[in-house]
């Protein structure tokens, strides 16, 4: 049962993406089949390369694993953002997050 709801959430999010299984497959560093075999469920992919598809679509594991879900809810794309700002530019917008949180 898990395994056919774990090549449709595959299915799924690579669909909401946009991008060919082959495309996918090539983006992860993996032969042009590859994500048509685990869709298939003819295949499973290592815990490694989970991490990869993951990755790929910028979720977490719990998140990939959240059937019926929507991952796209905007965290993911913030957070990466934030990842860029230095000290000074996280204690700037820590303050102004203060101002218009209210407790």
């Amino acid at each position: 049962m898990y395994e056919e709801q774990f090549s449709k959430r595959l299915a799924e999010l690579r669909t909401q993406k946009g991008v060919s299984a082959r495309d996918m497959s090539l983006s992860i560093g993996q032969n042009p089949g590859y994500i048509r075999t685990i869709e298939s469920g003819a295949a499973f992919p290592t815990m490694a390369n989970f991490f990869y598809i993951c990755e790929y679509f910028n979720i977490t594991p719990q998140e990939f694993f959240n059937f019926g879900e929507d991952p796209s809810n905007g965290m993911n794309a913030l957070v990466d953002q934030l990842k860029q700002f230095d000290a000074e530019q996280i204690n700037a917008l820590t303050a102004f997050i203060k101002t218009i949180v209210k407790k």
